[in-house]
């Protein structure tokens, strides 16, 4: 201790040791002392050496403070020293507090310093490698520091949250590989967002920020752990963008969470987590508040929100992006910053930005930005203010590539906001008394300014792109050039700058707009024979194009060759030969003649090898270093690449291929045109087809409707004819009865004739009644049979159950009502015999006189009828009443009958599960005597060898007699 004590203080008598020797002895005194205290006080005095000594610490203590986090999980204290010891020595932080234990501010970020000296920078920066190195070469190491990681102890927890981001820093990829594949490892370090200490909650963002670098696996666990809200309510607590660094720390991890990952992206909006950055934009008018913090912070949302709709994105999730922030109205806040005053520069350029790319290829949302004015008297819209800055050579570069980038995206697939700039350059919609998108794009076309002149250019090839209905129009703009002088078309303007040929022209600082120049005319003759047609009208065009290509010029010259070389490619590629001087033919017979095919496909494909058309061609925002080297746009990257391959084979195509080409495109147009007349007749008869199959079932559902009308009908005229055949009958009777005698017969019989027809109705009712019965009756008798079938399976299996008895009662209920309805069906029978005699006795009645007597008798005859008949009806009622009670019990036995066959099958499985049981107690039993044997013969053969060697040993017969003797003497005690 007294020892220890020096080291700490600095007091030693006699020569002192060196470094290493101290920190040797320390370390032996780590690994060997036993009391707690001393390894404490040991381990405190490597903290302190820690950064003095940095290299003899790592190589000699890095096991020994391992051994510790493993071994001593009880004490805090030595935790803690030992985590802030493995901290100093694997930090590359040279700017880090001396006292490992007082907590940092709030904020927890370490800004790094860079040292005087950068080699002994580098070394250190290697010897923090080299440490890391060595301590995940065992990934138990991490492991152990994300166990140590759910301590609570501020003492334990948060050095190992700084040890943990510092290992993220040296080798990133090696810990997060270990710590993904750890259990449980990402959500330890998503519970320091929960933590109640700032310090350890700021410092726990920061780790986080390491661990998410472009790791996707990780990125998505971390997102699917609530890290979003998280992250979002921190932010609204920190008070948004005029929070504090912490603020900036959450924005920096949200973009690492969403940056080119589409999964998080996707969950994000799903979330409705968009709806929660608009308050981050609302921002106050005026000029105070826009701290250094706050710009950061601003500028960090904003590009936060130009992630989700990245044009790298797939198309499907930025359009669901940008359909998100128009209907929460994020697109309408952050355009009320972009028309505000005061923003500071850097912020309004980010928004322009943002803007941009929110509104592009989305359709209601450039009809939004379209529609937005700025505070201005009079109002004007945002597109011209825009354009006003972008052509104004005192703004800043940025600023003006920025808006550049929101015109393009505010015409990028918009034919409506196309036609809209094209027709703010038209004669007819030209107004004197405002400054129209147009006029500042002629205004910027032909000013002084050559990053002007490029940037006009590129916009007005913007409003002509996949446009022909507009590139057809610009060609009726015309320019006043001067006074007195006639107008020229907008066209022949800018070959006429091209083609002026003074110095000024040639200098380096107007390479740029020709260039922009030229982009214009080749995306505006691309695809358009009647824009060909007009520029090769001027005579002087295609020999200044011939000039140029020619010439040996500078390397600066080269590229306005090339793209000299492709505008006169596209005027052979889409020639319709409309000018005789001109055609395909005379145009290449020239390039021949004055260039050579060699030379001019030389001349063409250097454009794609220039370094700047490679670095457009990757992304649609245009992002130049400075204004020199903005010489191509994204879009017009795609053109040269579609054209050169094309133009290529055009040059070098004779006559007679082309005009095989043509035959063969005749021939193929014939038979386009064959096939789409084939196609409309096919549709036709399709159609017709449709048509006639309408009809030809609606016909069929009104012929069905008519054979059943005339069905009715004929059985309505059938019973007009029994009815007409009765009355006939009835009166013919009448007219033949003489007298009086004649007369009261005829009455009976009529009477007779009526009670017959009643009589007939009344039999054939009982008919159907019979048959109806006869019917249930064959039901019952399926039911009786399958349930003597199951009582008989139930009886067996629940061996004597209750249910036997009540299905013999039924059985005979059943019984006894077949033999009723068997009676009841003589019955009918019987009835059915008479009135077949009654009918005859009435149709023989009818040609003879019936006496009064039979008359009589016939009466007497038939109210005994009609009293057997209610009775048949009263009993066939109780029948049916009894049938539906056997239903009923027969339910309920089937009930019974489910519930004794589950009690059944549960007693087997009992039963199962009791021999189960014998059986494994049997086996027991078998194995605890085989023990036993194996024990009793044990024990004889070491009585044996104990009676060999000499010992007395007695046996278990002489030890119960023995036992028995003992018991009775104490019996005869007892009893004395």
């Amino acid at each position: 201790m007294n020892f220890l004590r020096g080291v700490i203080a600095g007091q030693a008598a006699g020569p002192q040791p060196s470094g290493a020797e101290t920190i040797q002895k320390l370390c032996d005194r780590v690994a060997s002392s036993t009391l707690l205290e001393d390894r404490r006080d040991a381990v405190r005095a490597l903290k302190s050496l820690s950064k003095k000594y940095r290299m003899e610490v790592g190589t000699q203590a890095m096991d020994h403070l391992i051994n510790i986090l493993q071994t001593d999980r009880s004490d805090s204290e030595i935790l803690g020293y030992a985590l802030d010891t493995l901290y100093n020595i694997i930090c590359n932080d040279e700017e880090e507090e001396q006292d490992a234990v007082t907590p940092l501010p709030v904020s927890g970020k370490h800004k790094n310093v860079s040292a005087p000296d950068e080699n002994a920078q580098k070394q250190a920066d290697d010897l923090g490698a080299q440490f890391t190195d060595t301590f995940i070469q065992e990934p138990e190491h991490v492991t152990l520091l994300l166990s140590l990681l759910e301590e609570f102890d501020f003492h334990v927890r948060w050095p190992g949250v700084k040890l943990l981001t510092a290992l993220l820093k040296n080798q990133c990829t090696q810990v997060q590989g270990v710590i993904l594949v750890s259990p449980m490892g990402v959500s330890r370090l998503m519970d320091l967002l929960a933590d109640s200490r700032e310090v350890i909650r700021n410092d726990g963002l920061l780790l986080l920020q390491q661990l998410t670098k472009s790791n996707a696996a990780i990125q998505k666990i971390v997102a699917f752990e609530s890290a979003f809200e998280r992250l979002l309510d921190i932010i609204t607590e920190e008070g948004s963008s005029d929070g504090g660094i912490v603020v900036e720390d959450c924005l920096l991890l949200l973009l690492n969470l969403l940056k080119n990952n589409s999964s998080n992206q996707n969950f994000f909006k799903e979330g409705s987590y968009i709806q929660r950055m608009k308050p981050w934009f609302e921002v106050g008018d005026d000029n105070s508040g826009w701290s250094a913090q706050k710009v950061t912070n601003l500028h960090l949302m904003l590009q936060l929100v130009r992630v989700m709709v990245s044009p790298v994105n797939s198309p499907g999730a930025t359009a669901s992006c940008q359909k998100s922030m128009y209907q929460c109205g994020l697109l309408q806040q952050l355009c009320t910053i972009l028309m505000a005053t005061g923003v500071p520069a850097d912020i309004l350029t980010e928004t322009i930005n943002t803007v941009s790319e929110v509104i592009r290829g989305s359709q209601v949302n450039q009809d939004y930005f379209a529609s937005v004015n700025a505070p201005s008297n009079p109002p004007r819209p945002a597109i011209v203010v825009l354009l006003m800055s972008m052509v104004n050579e005192r703004q800043p570069f940025v600023l003006r590539c920025a808006v550049l980038y929101c015109f393009q995206c505010f015409l990028y697939k918009n034919q409506k906001g196309q036609g809209e700039i094209v027709a703010t350059l038209l004669p007819s919609t030209i107004d004197a008394n405002s400054i129209s998108a147009g006029q500042l794009l002629c205004g910027g076309l032909f000013s002084a300014d050559s990053l002007s002149n490029w940037c006009a250019a590129v916009a007005l090839a913007h409003a002509l792109q996949d446009n022909l209905t507009q590139k057809e129009q610009l060609l009726r703009v015309q320019l006043a050039t001067s006074l007195g002088k006639p107008p020229v078309s907008l066209l022949q303007q800018c070959t006429n700058i091209l083609s002026q040929g003074d110095k000024i022209v040639r200098r380096g600082s107007k390479v740029q707009t020709r260039v922009g120049l030229l982009m214009l005319l080749c995306t505006w003759i691309s695809n358009c024979p009647i824009a060909v047609t007009h520029f090769l009208h001027n005579q002087e065009n295609v020999p200044f194009l011939t000039a140029q290509i020619s010439e040996n010029l500078g390397e600066d010259e080269r590229l306005v060759q090339g793209l000299c070389a492709l505008l006169l490619g596209i005027c052979i590629y889409y020639n319709d030969n409309s000018l005789e001087n001109y055609t395909k033919d005379k145009l290449k017979q020239l390039i021949e003649k004055r260039i050579g095919k060699e030379n001019f496909v030389e001349k063409l494909c250097f454009i794609t090898k220039h370094e700047l058309y490679s670095r457009a061609a990757q992304k649609p925002q245009p992002v130049f270093p400075s204004p020199e080297q903005m010489l191509f746009d994204h879009e017009f990257t795609k053109l040269v690449k579609e054209l050169e391959g094309v133009i290529t084979k055009a040059v070098h195509k004779s006559s007679e291929e082309e005009k095989k080409e043509e035959e063969v495109k005749k021939t193929i147009e014939q038979h386009d045109n064959i096939v789409t007349q084939y196609k409309e007749l096919i549709r036709e008869q399709d159609a017709q087809i449709k048509e006639l199959k309408e009809q030809v079932d609606s016909m069929s559902s009104q012929n069905e409707q008519m054979q059943s009308t005339v069905t009715q009908q004929l059985s309505t005229i059938q019973q007009h004819k029994d009815q007409y055949n009765i009355l006939k009958l009835k009166l013919g009777k009448e007219n033949q009865s003489p007298s009086n005698g004649q007369g009261d017969g005829s009455q009976v019989n009529g009477l007779q004739t009526e009670e017959l027809t009643q009589l007939r109705e009344e039999v054939e009712e009982l008919r159907k009644q019979q048959t109806l019965l006869q019917t249930q009756l064959g039901d019952k008798d399926a039911l009786i049979n399958s349930l003597k079938s199951e009582a008989a399976q139930a009886a067996q299996t629940a061996e004597g159950s209750a249910g036997g008895s009540e299905t013999t009662e039924l059985l005979k209920e059943l019984e006894a009502l077949r033999s009723q309805v068997q009676s009841k069906s003589s019955e009918i029978n019987q009835l059915k015999t008479e009135r077949q005699e009654l009918v005859r006795r009435a149709e023989a009645g009818s040609s003879d006189t019936v006496p009064s007597s039979d008359s009589s008798i016939d009466t007497a005859k038939m109210a005994e009828l009609e009293s057997r008949l209610a009775a048949q009806t009263t009993e066939t009622e109780r029948l049916k009443g009894e049938t539906k009670g056997l239903s009923e019990s027969r339910a309920d036995l089937e009930q019974q009958l489910a519930s004794a066959t589950s009690t059944v099958a549960i007693l087997q499985t009992e039963k199962a599960k009791l021999q189960t049981d014998v059986q494994e107690s049997k086996k027991e039993q078998d194995d605890l005597l085989m023990l036993l044997a194996d024990q009793d013969q044990k024990i004889h053969s070491l009585k044996q060898r104990l009676k060999g060697l000499g010992e007395t040993v007695e046996d278990e017969d002489d030890l119960d007699a023995r036992d028995q003797t003992d018991e009775e003497e104490e019996e005869d005690e007892e009893e004395d």
